[in-house]
C-alpha cells in the first residue's frame, strides 16, 4: 500500500490558497483510488486554521512546522521544513501544489531523498493499481502520461487544473515537527516585499478574466492616425477596473522588436499562444486579434471565450469564440470603461 502525504504552505494570513485546495482534491481522489489513507504536512507561521480544513478533507495525520521563520518563502527555511516533514511522513507519494514557493524548493528536496519529481501535472489516474500522471511539454503542445516505480515520487500539480476542495472545518491534533536550524536562525533574512508601481502589474495568474490585445490596437484607425496613446489609456483603465490579466498576440509583442510603436507595457511575458503562455483563466476577452490558430492554441483552457473584431469573418467567428462582438474595439472598450466607472 502506498503511503501518501500532501505538502502545503499557508498564506500570510494563515489560510490555504486555491492551488493548495486543488492539491487537497487531488490527494483525496488519489488516496481513494489506491485504497490508502493520506497524511498532510503544513508549513507556515500559524497552521491552525489550515489544519482544520485539511482535517475536514480526511487527512489521517497532520504534521506541522510553524513559526515566524516560516512566514515567508525562503529556500533555506523551506528546505529545512520540508526535509523534516518528509522524513517524518516517510511517504512513497508526495503531492504538492505548483506554487512559486514550492516550485523553488521541491526539486532540491526530491534530490535529497533520492526520489523523482514531475511538475506541471494536470491529471492523475490509477491504472493497474499504480498512479499515472499527465503533464504538458513544450508550452503545452505535447501531452505525456507518466508512471514511475521510483519512490519517493513528488507530484507537483499545475494550479487551475483541478477543482478546489470545499468542506467542513474539523478539529484534529497536530504533531509539531522540530527543525534543527530553527533554533540557531538562518543566514538569509526576509525584509519585505516590493510591489510594482500602480498600473505596472499586468500579469495576474489568479484573475477571473484574461484580456488579450492584438496588433490592431496599433494600426491606422479610420481617422488616419495610429492611436497608440489612446489604446494604452483604454486598456490600462480596463485592467484597473476589472483586475484582469493582460495577454498579447505574437504579432503584438513582436512589434517592439521590429522597431514599431506598440503598447509600452506589452512584453513577451504577456504573449499567449505560439510558444507563449497557455493560461487557465475562467473567462477570456480578445480584442483586435483575428483569432489565428497559433494564438487560439493558447486559449485551450479558457472556459468562456469572447472576442472583439471589426471583421465578421475573422478566425474568432469560425467557432473559436463563444461570442464575437463585431465593432471597433476603441469604441467598445471606451463604453465598457464608462459603465465600469459608474459602478
Amino acid at each position: 500500500m502506498e503511503k501518501i502525504v500532501v505538502l502545503l504552505h499557508t498564506e500570510p494570513d494563515g489560510t490555504l490558497s486555491r492551488p493548495a485546495l486543488e492539491a487537497l482534491t487531488v490527494v483525496r481522489s488519489l488516496a481513494a483510488d489506491l485504497g490508502s489513507e493520506f497524511a498532510a504536512a503544513l508549513v507556515g507561521e500559524s497552521v491552525q486554521e489550515a489544519a482544520g480544513l485539511v482535517a475536514g478533507a480526511g487527512a489521517s495525520s497532520i504534521y506541522a512546522v510553524e513559526g515566524s521563520d516560516f512566514h515567508h518563502a525562503r529556500y533555506t527555511s523551506d528546505a529545512v521544513a520540508l526535509d523534516a516533514l518528509c522524513r517524518r511522513a516517510a511517504a512513497d507519494l508526495v503531492v504538492a501544489p505548483g506554487t512559486s514557493r514550492w516550485n523553488r524548493v521541491l526539486p532540491g528536496i526530491a534530490c535529497r531523498f533520492g526520489g523523482r519529481i514531475d511538475t506541471h501535472v494536470c491529471d492523475i489516474n490509477v491504472e493497474g493499481g499504480a498512479p499515472v500522471v499527465t503533464r504538458w511539454y513544450y508550452r503545452q503542445r505535447m501531452k505525456a502520461r507518466i508512471g514511475r516505480t521510483q519512490r519517493p515520487w513528488f507530484i507537483v500539480c499545475d494550479p487551475g487544473s483541478f477543482s478546489a476542495f470545499e468542506g467542513e472545518v474539523k478539529e484534529v491534533p497536530i504533531e509539531p515537527i522540530a527543525t534543527p536550524l530553527a533554533e540557531t536562525g538562518f543566514k538569509t533574512e526576509v525584509v519585505g516585499f516590493q510591489k510594482p508601481a500602480e498600473g505596472g502589474q499586468t500579469i495576474r495568474p489568479d484573475a477571473e478574466l484574461l484580456f488579450v490585445a492584438g496588433a490592431g490596437w496599433t494600426k491606422m484607425q479610420p481617422d488616419g492616425n495610429a492611436r497608440v496613446g489612446d489604446a494604452e489609456r483604454l486598456i490600462l483603465s480596463f485592467l484597473k477596473s476589472t483586475r484582469a490579466s493582460l495577454g498579447g498576440s505574437k504579432s503584438m509583442v513582436d512589434l517592439s522588436s521590429e522597431g514599431q510603436e506598440t503598447l509600452a507595457f506589452m512584453t513577451h511575458l504577456n504573449q499567449i499562444g505560439q510558444t507563449g503562455a497557455t493560461p487557465r483563466h475562467p473567462k477570456g476577452l480578445s480584442t483586435c486579434c483575428h483569432g489565428e490558430e497559433p494564438h487560439v492554441v493558447g486559449w485551450r483552457f479558457i472556459t468562456e471565450r469572447r472576442a472583439v473584431n471589426l471583421d465578421p469573418n475573422c478566425g474568432w467567428a469560425q467557432g473559436k469564440a463563444d461570442v464575437l462582438y463585431v465593432g471597433d474595439a476603441f469604441e467598445i472598450i471606451s463604453k465598457v470603461n464608462e459603465l465600469l466607472a459608474e459602478g
